[in-house]
């Protein structure tokens, strides 16, 4: 097994977990030292059960870090490049990954080389970088004025995409998450992977991709794994509409990925609203994280789940900052830390970890209602089973016999099933 099948990442958003300023410094100002604050969260990480560090991002960039000016200097609101390469040390040093995360879609307006281009318009050397569009101005990221397209079609931009990823993997991270991966046609990518991939085999490369044919796109773009936006919304949909169908859908399609690659998987990151307020009904985030830790892929936690944060995405100027917040400078300061959600996080991460050959499980379901699910999930001669109950009467769930002993949860298990408590759930070892 490489690597990454053994990665369960938490995720931070490190603007808004230290508390930076909202845009960005003035020219000349001196850089705020705050990356030391995520340094010393990296014990909660691995007390969580986590070994990887998933970095949103660090780079200068003019407001939310999307809008990048910089991608070889780390942003002064989150310090220096010491800075960074110091907490990259910290982790390294507890056997910790980490992931740093690269926008190569679009740039902010005061890119050096967008610059020179208004400037200097067809004289610059960089004209061929960017698509003039039918107003004179040039194309921009989904209508967002402040996000300037890059011109995909330009071998430069993948030169300098190289140069980015290979500049920080020298310098010690294991991989990167590619910002908006799906508005890139997937020709560009696969000369970035393929002459990155020549330098750092190891490197783990995942891209960002919401819709269409995940497999087919880590084929023809050469990632190693995509965002599966797929599993995560018919989680918490299923669990609010008691409509355990669609889950059994999208676990349907989940397992027919693991023959091409193995999905990144996850129940929140920094785009989405927490899934704490996304559910309609809490005591279903315990059923949300047991899918999520016992289903096929490479995990990831995003930081604030664990401790049950709330926090709803607004489409507005400004609608992120509720699920991007700031955290206090210790874990034991945080609402939630030591609580049953945070001790359950614990608990099916040390699972997880025990059978690290559940990132590639095949799921096999066994019984499904709109309120009763059961299924397996094995790789060769392993197997688990898993109960779920959404109602608020016991339930009966099949599974195949095997003297099924309960390892996490609660469900009384016999031979060939289970009877689960009301809106209870259930993992069972054979």
């Amino acid at each position: 097994m490489r690597w990454p099948d053994h990665a369960i990442w938490w995720h931070v958003y490190p603007l808004g977990f230290t508390g930076a300023e909202r845009a960005a410094l003035p020219s000349g100002a001196p850089p705020e030292h705050r990356l030391d604050r995520i340094a010393a969260w990296l014990d909660h990480l691995l007390a969580l059960g986590c070994n990887g560090l998933a970095l949103g991002p660090v780079f200068a960039s003019e407001t939310h870090g999307y809008d990048t000016v910089d991608h070889f200097r780390v942003d002064p609101r989150l310090g220096d490049e010491a800075d960074l390469l110091r907490l990259v040390e910290a982790a390294s040093a507890r056997g910790v990954r980490v992931l740093l995360d690269g926008v190569f879609n679009h740039v902010g307006r005061g890119f050096p080389q967008f610059a020179d281009v208004q400037a200097r318009g067809e004289a610059s050397p960089y004209a061929g970088w960017f698509v003039p569009d039918e107003s004179g101005d040039f194309r921009t990221f989904e209508g967002h004025h402040k996000l300037v397209m890059l011109n995909h079609d330009e071998p430069e931009v993948a030169d300098y995409a190289v140069q980015v990823m290979s500049h920080w993997l020298e310098r010690g991270i294991d991989g990167w998450r590619l910002d908006a991966a799906y508005a890139v046609p997937a020709g560009f990518w696969r000369t970035v992977t393929d002459r990155v991939r020549a330098r750092f085999p190891d490197a783990w490369l995942v891209g960002e991709v919401i819709h269409g044919d995940y497999a087919g796109i880590v084929e023809s773009a050469g990632f190693d794994s995509v965002t599966q936006y797929e599993l995560w919304k018919a989680i918490w949909s299923s669990l609010n509409d008691r409509n355990f169908f669609e889950l059994a859908h999208a676990l349907t399609r989940h397992d027919g990925m693991l023959q091409t690659f193995v999905p990144q998987t996850f129940l929140g990151n920094h785009d989405v609203t927490r899934i704490a307020s996304r559910l309609d009904d809490e005591r279903h985030l315990a059923h949300a994280l047991v899918i999520l830790l016992t289903s096929a892929g490479v995990p990831s936690i995003y930081a604030g789940d664990e401790f049950t944060f709330h926090g709803i995405k607004e489409e507005r100027e400004g609608g992120d900052d509720a699920i991007r917040p700031a955290f206090p400078e210790r874990p034991g300061e945080a609402p939630g830390h030591g609580a049953s959600y945070h001790r359950l996080h614990q608990d099916l991460i040390g699972l997880r970890r025990r059978h690290p050959w559940l990132v590639r499980a095949h799921t096999t379901v066994a019984t499904l209602t709109n309120t009763t699910l059961s299924y397996t999930v094995g790789q060769g001669d392993e197997r688990l089973g898993v109960v779920l109950n959404l109602a608020d009467e016991p339930a009966k769930a099949d599974l195949p016999a095997a003297g099924w002993t309960c390892v996490a949860g609660e469900a009384d298990f016999h031979g060939d099933g289970a009877l689960i408590p009301p809106q209870g759930w259930a993992v069972a070892h054979p």
